[in-house]
Order: C-alpha cells, then structure tokens, then sequence
C-alpha cells in the first residue's frame, strides 16, 4: 500500500484538492437515490475490470426478497458479482456495526486482489458511517430488547416516553411520541449500560474513511425530482406486474415473519402486508402482528372494497418510495455540504434546497479529511464522465 499512497501525494493537494487519476488504494462510492439509474453504471464500471462492487443497501442483504428490492437477476449477480447480497434471511438482523465491520474487511480483500472497491447502492446511513463514523453505543442485548418491547405492549409507548424524560431528558426532549423506534432504542441502551444514549452520543466517532491510507472518493448523484418520480412509479408498476405481492405470500410461506422484523419494514414489503391484515386475507394468519401502528382505518374487515384496498396498498407503496427517495436526497445533502470543500451542489438541488432542513451539528469534528473527497451530480452520466475520465 505504500506505493498507493505515495500516488495521492503525487496526484494531489492533500488539503484542497483531489486525485486527478484514482490511486490504487481508492474506495468509490456510487450514492444516489432509488431508481436513479446507479446499477447500470456499477456495472459498466466493473467491466473495466478495475473496480469490485460491494452493495450498500439495506434491503438486498435478504435472501428471497428479490421484485421488491430490485435486486439484480441471478444472471446479473453472476455477471457482476456483488458483495454483501443475499447474507442473511429475512428472520434475522443486519446492524450498521455489522455492514461497516463487513466492508472493512472487503476493502482489505479487494485492495490485496489490486482491484478498487466500488460501494453502490441508497442506503444513507451506511454511508454516514463509513463516512463520519459510528457512535460508541454498544450494540443492544437481545434479552434486553425484548423485555423493553414487553413493556411498550403492556403499558404503550406513552409511559416509555416518560420514562426516558426521567433518564434521559436531553434526548427525550428531542424525540416526538410517535419515534417509536428511537425511544425504545434509548431506554434499551440506558438497561443495558446504566448510561444514558445522549451521552453515549458525545463520544468520539471513528470512520473508515479516516484511514489515511485510503483515498475515499464519493459521488452523489442528485436527478431532478420530477424525473425521479417517474422512474420510481414506472419501476413499481413493473414490480406489481413481474409478481410482488405474490412474492411477499412466498415470504409468508416460507418463513414466521412479523411486523417488527426490519425485513418488513422495506418500502413496498410493510404496505402488502398491511393490506393483508386489512383485508384479512389467508396469508394474513402467518402475519405475527404485535406493531399497533397498522392503519386500517377502523373499518371492518368484512366491509373492507379489496379492490380499492389493493389500489391503497399501491398508491401507499408509491408514497413510501417518493418519501425514502426524498429522505435520500437529505442525507446526500449533507454529505456534500460536509465533504465536498466547493460546496457544489447541482443546481436543480440548490433550488430546492429551502424543502429541508440541514443538520451536520452532529458530524464528527474530523469530517473534513484530507483522504476523502466528495462531489455532487445532477445525472448517472455526469458522475459517470467525471470518474471515467479519471481511470
């Protein structure tokens, strides 16, 4: 690795500039929001035979659910290989520790084969993490877990809230009521270590791209809305078309799912089966519903149109989708706003960027490293000319 590193002294101001030809000891990352057309370039790019991909996308780590991720064919995954798809079923659980503590080791396999990593996929927070680093809270006993689940059934999600003002009034001040999932997450860490989360939080983080060993190069790709929106609609219908719903009966099928597993949690995945439940159709019974969030309306199953419920359930899943997508884009926001020393954000964005609000309060004091670069676009073929021209 030293001759690599030697090439970014060679190629660049460490302090104000970036590569102009990517050295060995390169990590790409290819962020852009869903249906922005990423996949296509990942794979023109690994048939320079250059690069190695690596998904960073919380929804195809699952095996058997494949329409509704829009995961690659298996012909496609044997064409261009992808690191870190289909390893685990939808049963189990997949932390950010675990995603940065697998990248790690795929950056030092692919490094050792000379070949460059190229991370691609939507999923934000993986990204965060690799870019600013992972807090120091402690991963949560599942024991632990379980119990404060037990009490948010028993005595509702009302009585937990107050308990965390009693423990932790910082971050119970910052979470509404309805963050189900954050304040269970806080009060869990608070059993488990007898710290309260927000502190855990003032810790200093460490990220991947702090090595400064690593030249890591980010590119996030910002379409205009509009044109996104089109392409997520078209994609959903041809999902509904190509068996969706019966690939969540399969799933129902083959494993005991429930609500609460982060699996049923993905877009598309959570409005089918509240559709089920809705409609109390058969796959429904295999459904373990303890989430008291399921909006059905207070209507009875037996009065429920299932035709216009299955209309609902899709015009849900379009909503969902447009929302994450929307999510994306704010968290690419603040990459570059934090990364990128130029500020350079496509214009179509800066237009639009009074829709959200901004917050890079809690990045890490190191995020403006020398060894990490990263640059917006507003198109695949911007991003696409600006990192072949640097091959």
């Amino acid at each position: 690795m030293g001759e690599a590193a030697n090439s970014i002294q060679s190629s660049t101001d460490l302090n104000t500039a970036e590569a102009t030809t990517l050295p060995e000891n390169s990590v790409v990352c290819l962020m852009a929001p869903t249906a922005s057309g990423k996949t296509s370039l990942a794979y023109e790019l690994y048939e320079t035979g250059k690069f190695e991909i690596i998904s960073v996308d919380s929804a195809l780590i699952y095996r058997d659910m494949n329409i509704g991720t829009a995961k690659p064919t298996q012909e496609e995954l044997h064409q261009y290989p992808h690191h870190l798809v289909d390893i685990i079923d939808p049963t189990e659980t997949y932390s950010v520790a675990n995603f940065v503590t697998d990248v790690q080791q795929l950056i030092n396999d692919i490094h050792g084969r000379h070949k460059i990593p190229l991370l691609v996929g939507g999923t934000m927070m993986y990204y965060m993490a690799l870019f600013d680093g992972l807090s120091a809270v402690p991963d949560t006993d599942q024991k632990i877990r379980a119990e404060v689940e037990q009490w948010r059934q028993q005595d509702g999600i009302e009585v937990l809230h107050e308990f965390l003002q009693q423990v932790d009034p910082l971050l119970a001040e910052r979470l509404p009521l309805g963050d189900t999932q954050r304040i269970t997450r806080a009060i869990e860490v608070f059993k488990q270590t007898g710290k309260p989360l927000s502190e855990w939080q003032k810790l200093p983080k460490q990220a991947l791209s702090d090595n400064p060993n690593q030249y890591w190069l980010g590119l996030a790709v910002m379409p205009d809305r509009p044109w996104l929106h089109e392409r997520i609609e078209l994609r959903l219908q041809m999902m509904w078309e190509q068996g969706f719903f019966e690939e969540v009966l399969a799933l129902l099928e083959r494993y005991q799912l429930s609500v609460d597993m982060p699996s049923m949690r993905c877009v598309g995945y959570r409005q089918v089966i509240d559709y089920l439940l809705l409609t109390n159709h058969p796959a429904s019974k295999r459904v373990i519903n303890s989430d008291e969030t399921i909006d059905i309306k207070g209507a009875s199953t037996d009065s429920v149109d299932e035709s216009v419920a299955c209309q609902d359930m899709k015009n849900k899943a379009l909503y969902a989708t447009r929302q994450l997508a929307k999510r994306q884009y704010t968290w690419l926001r603040n990459l570059v706003s934090t990364f990128d020393s130029s500020n350079s954000l496509p214009s179509s964005v800066v237009a639009e960027r009074e829709d959200v609000q901004l917050n890079t309060s809690d990045l890490s004091p190191h995020a403006q490293n020398h060894n990490k670069v990263v640059r917006a676009f507003s198109s695949i073929t911007e991003a696409r000319d600006y990192l072949i021209s640097r091959l």
